[in-house]
């Protein structure tokens, strides 16, 4: 009986972990905060905080996990690895190829040397020490760079650049500290010839790691082109396949593994002829149960005892990381990029969960060794991991903006077609300072975009072209309004690797009449699961907005007011009228849609279409 009661204590406590993870990260996205930071706050409240107030730990993850702990972080952040490996495509290297190389190696040097230096001054660390310290913080990771880079939404290829050095840094930083281990391990005064060991076994690592993840990745690509995995399964085996490989890579080198699945993600991700989307969407959901769920555990095992020993020098340490080394590295790389991008590249350099992981086992094996401080190591990394967290967290997102390389808020829209229904909504939210960008098969069309003043594109909205060249800084939502149902829905389910599904719109189709279909025309519904959020009202499909430009409709922006409401407007347009968008006093917009209320307050100018027979097409009189 006490067996099951411990069972199922356990059980509510990795239950309650994941919960609050995902928990975390929704709350953040609430507050407009990282998500990070409201993860380290949770994870201290459930581990080092309830042991001061309370009996113990709510949660401790070593009692927990027990010898799992690590292995299982192992296999999340190798999950996350593959993940962000297959979202790397190759075309990007085309603009910061040369860029990405320096900072990996000019730049990962700079790094190491640079920490190691401070850790030394700042900690007094003894030279392997702090040179084992410098090469865990080589690596700034997915786990942290890519929830920063969602929230910051940087313009240009310089979101691209950050997004590939995090992840491919990950491995490189955390083989690297492998093999300034075995040097301390094998005895830091080896000399040169401990240096050649450790450069023959990176070069194994590397060797061994690309060689297995590019065998397994060709693998998988000539079972998923021949349609031998059933489509249920794909996802599931290539996750367990990719683990498989990690856990044998690891097995052959230390650290290895997440090479191997990072360049299976690569290498993955950039074959032709083979769908990946359903692999990605599962890959990224369970990404964030993983990221959620790591930071909570490995915050929450800390103690506060370990932070009172160390005293001011680490807060000076991961000082020093920030404002001296991560820009000495990036301007020692020469990455070619304007001032402003290189500052924000210099913001950018925050440090998780491989580090957090990896110099925990580093501790507890140098303590064992009798290394004098080595029970310090974790500590300190959580110090950088805090510190740069908050820091970068924080600022990152105001320098961006203060820097014009990102948006406030993707407030932009992306609409399909770029007829005259079209032409005129996105004139109207241009001169509103709302960014637009059209995209249509028809030449003539985007001819007329242009001539108006649009950014409008001649592409297949399904293109590889259309993915790489058409921009989408500060774009938000994605409007489908072709003629065509299947068009829009198949635009739609495109489009949902690129948009939240709540942002992603299209016209209402023909057969949608008082909000019902009609039982002959319902034969032809698209299911509801393949359709985005539909538009405006069940009567404005295609057909019926054309007409309406067609007969002198113009789109105008009513400012509401506390004597001019939502009442007063259609008395005065007429119960015809059709509301498009809201935007709100504080700036944000808001699509009209089927499945949610206009809410109109006053404050708010809502975008509409109307046949009054005004000739303004900005406001009403």
């Amino acid at each position: 009986m006490l067996a099951d009661s411990e069972a199922g204590a356990a059980a509510t406590q990795l239950a309650l972990v994941m919960a609050l993870g995902v928990g975390a990260q929704w709350v953040a996205g609430r507050l407009r905060v990282p998500s990070i930071l409201v993860l380290l706050v949770v994870g201290f409240a459930v581990g080092p905080l309830t042991e001061v107030f309370g009996q113990g730990k709510f949660v401790d993850p070593d009692q927990l996990f027990g010898p799992l702990l690590f292995p299982f972080v192992g296999l999340a952040v190798g999950t996350i690895l593959l993940e962000g490996g297959l979202s790397l495509r190759r075309s990007e290297l085309d603009e910061i190829g040369p860029g990405l190389w320096r900072l990996l190696s000019i730049g990962a040097a700079v790094t190491w040397g640079g920490a190691a230096l401070a850790a030394r001054w700042a900690l007094g660390f003894d030279w392997p020490l702090a040179a084992l310290l410098g090469a865990l913080l080589v690596v700034t990771g997915p786990t942290v760079t890519l929830p920063l880079l969602n929230f910051v939404r940087p313009r240009g290829s310089i979101g691209a650049l950050v997004k590939w050095e995090g992840i491919v840094n990950d491995p490189i930083g955390a083989v690297l500290a492998v093999l300034v281990f075995e040097w301390i391990r094998a005895g830091a005064g080896a000399g040169g010839q401990a240096v050649g060991s450790v450069l023959i076994g990176m070069t194994f690592a590397a060797a061994l790691g690309v060689g297995l993840g590019v065998a397994t990745a060709m693998g998988l690509a000539a079972l998923l082109r021949r349609h031998a995995i059933p489509e249920a399964l794909q996802s599931s085996v290539v996750l367990l396949v990719s683990l498989l490989a990690f856990a044998v890579s690891n097995q052959l080198r230390d650290e290895s593994g997440l090479i191997t699945v990072t360049v299976l993600g690569i290498w993955l991700t950039n074959q032709e002829r083979i769908r990946l989307e359903h692999i990605v969407e599962f890959k990224e959901n369970l990404r964030v149960v993983l990221i959620g769920t790591l930071f909570v555990l490995l915050a929450a095992r800390l103690d506060l005892a370990d932070f009172r020993e160390l005293g001011p020098g680490s807060l000076v340490f991961t000082g020093l990381l920030i404002v001296l080394v991560r820009p000495l590295a990036v301007i020692a790389s020469g990455t070619g990029l304007e001032r402003r991008e290189m500052a924000f590249l210099a913001m950018m350099a925050p440090r998780g969960i491989v580090a957090a992981a990896v110099s925990s086992l580093f501790a507890i094996e140098l303590a064992a060794l009798g290394i004098p401080r080595a029970e310090e190591l974790a500590p300190v990394v959580f110090v950088v991991i805090v510190g740069t967290v908050v820091f970068y967290g924080l600022l990152a997102a105001p320098v961006a903006r203060r820097l014009g390389i990102a948006d406030p808020e993707s407030r932009g829209l992306l609409l399909l077609g770029a007829h005259p229904f079209a032409r005129a909504l996105g004139g109207v939210l241009m001169r509103e300072g709302i960014p637009v960008v059209l995209v249509d098969t028809n030449r003539a069309q985007v001819a007329s975009a242009r001539l108006e003043g649009l950014r409008a594109f001649n592409a297949n909205i399904l293109s590889e072209y259309a993915d790489t060249r058409v921009p989408l800084d500060g774009i938000g939502r994605f409007l489908a309004l072709t003629p065509n149902d299947e068009v829009n829905s198949l635009a739609v389910a495109h489009m949902a690797g690129r948009f939240e599904r709540a942002r992603l719109f299209q016209l209402a189709p023909e057969w949608l009449s008082d909000g019902e279909p009609s039982s002959e025309a319902s034969r032809k519904r698209i299911t509801s699961e393949l359709q985005g959020r539909l538009l405006f009202a069940p009567g404005a499909n295609f057909w019926d907005l054309d007409l309406r430009l067609s007969q002198g409709a113009r789109i105008k922006v009513t400012p509401l007011t506390e004597d001019f409401g939502i009442q007063e407007f259609f008395r005065l347009h007429g119960e015809s009228a059709i509301p498009l968008l809201r935007l709100t006093k504080s700036g944000a917009l808001s699509v009209v849609a089927l499945d949610a209320d206009l809410d109109p307050r006053p404050g708010d100018r809502l975008v509409s279409l109307v046949t009054d027979g005004d000739d303004n097409p900005r406001t009403d009189p």
